[in-house]
């Protein structure tokens, strides 16, 4: 097993190595421009006497953008590997600091959303084959399906609607309520949680289907071994039959899913985010990607990147944790 880990985080290296390259590409070659657009707001200042050509390449100068795209990754990617990812274009803060000021409202409330979709979807799904033609089987496929139909910005304006605009229990947007300044330490803790509560219920809405759909499909297929036949020939109870061979071999096609579920934790909700106003991952990459702050997206782009690749190892050993002739391969 470590010969193995060993041999696929090399091979996730030199993965890295060409993401990131072709991330810094993409991303130099991108319509908008932080330089272009500075250059033209300075250009236009009372009393400047500088064109925007001049300003453009002073910048260019400044920020490292006259380098070319290879050896301007290469400068990057050096840097990089010293920890010093640079200073923000659009935040105006060194990339490190907004990224840890940002990323801890992305992992709870993907965290949270994560694990109530596990105990909603797999459970639900289970039940589904076990009952399999019958009314909860209809009723879950048909919840499912609307789940996975609806997009994000609908099920969010939906909610907005009704818990917001006409319940008036939650908030529109946003993190603070009105009198957040007056409220204790514990208070402001329960306004931060109650405005995540809808943005986190539209997260399950839209996730919770497909899990739902594949743990169900796999299990109907478990369930129509020829293992599973031998034990209840045996006499097993149809419970012992579900909990002790069934559900474990139901597992290992769910364990991709959920190691592969790593990088969303980190990478944020781009859309939910920006639609509720949280000022989380997402939200700042969303900003920094339109106004072409690269600093900021390559190292967001880069850690996903990590963070999916990571993801990935994880999944093959956990493998090898839920079937063990993987351990004997």
């Amino acid at each position: 097993m470590l010969k193995f880990i060993l041999k696929r985080l090399g091979l996730s290296v030199i993965i890295l190595f060409f993401v990131t390259f072709i991330i810094y590409t993409l991303e130099c070659s991108l319509p908008t421009s932080y330089v272009e657009v500075t250059a033209r707001q300075l250009s236009q200042q009372p009393g400047t006497q500088k064109t925007s050509e001049q300003w453009i390449a002073e910048l260019n100068a400044q920020y490292g953008m006259d380098q070319g795209i290879v050896k301007g990754y290469f400068i990057w990617a050096q840097s990089s590997l010293k920890g010093d990812f640079g200073d923000s274009w659009n935040w105006t803060v060194p990339v490190t600091e907004q990224f840890n000021k940002t990323i801890w409202y992305s992992f709870a409330m993907g965290g949270v959303a994560f694990f109530l979709q596990i105990i909603i979807a797999v459970p639900l799904g289970v039940i589904a084959a076990r009952k399999q033609y019958s009314l909860t089987d209809y009723s879950v496929t048909v919840i499912s399906l609307i789940g996975i139909s609806m997009p994000t910005f609908f099920v969010a304006t939906i909610l907005k609607l009704i818990f917001s605009v006409n319940l008036g229990i939650f908030e529109l947007s946003g993190m603070q309520g009105r009198n957040y300044a007056s409220l204790s330490e514990f208070g402001k803790l329960l306004d931060l949680a109650g405005h995540m509560v809808l943005p986190i219920f539209t997260l399950i809405i839209v996730s919770v289907g497909s899990l739902m759909r594949f743990t169900r499909t796999n299990m109907l297929e478990v369930l129509n071994a020829d293992y599973i036949r031998t034990a209840r020939a045996k006499g097993l109870t149809e419970n012992k039959v579900i909990s002790r061979h069934a559900f474990r071999n139901t597992l290992i096609p769910l364990v991709t899913i959920l190691g592969g579920s790593l990088p969303g934790l980190f990478a944020g909700a781009l859309i939910t985010e920006t639609l509720f106003a949280i000022r989380g991952i997402g939200y700042a990459s969303y900003y920094s990607m339109i106004k072409g702050d690269i600093p900021f997206t390559m190292f967001y782009l880069a850690f996903t990147a990590i963070m999916t690749l990571l993801g990935n190892l994880i999944s093959d050993v956990l493998y090898a944790v839920v079937d063990p002739r993987v351990r004997v391969n």
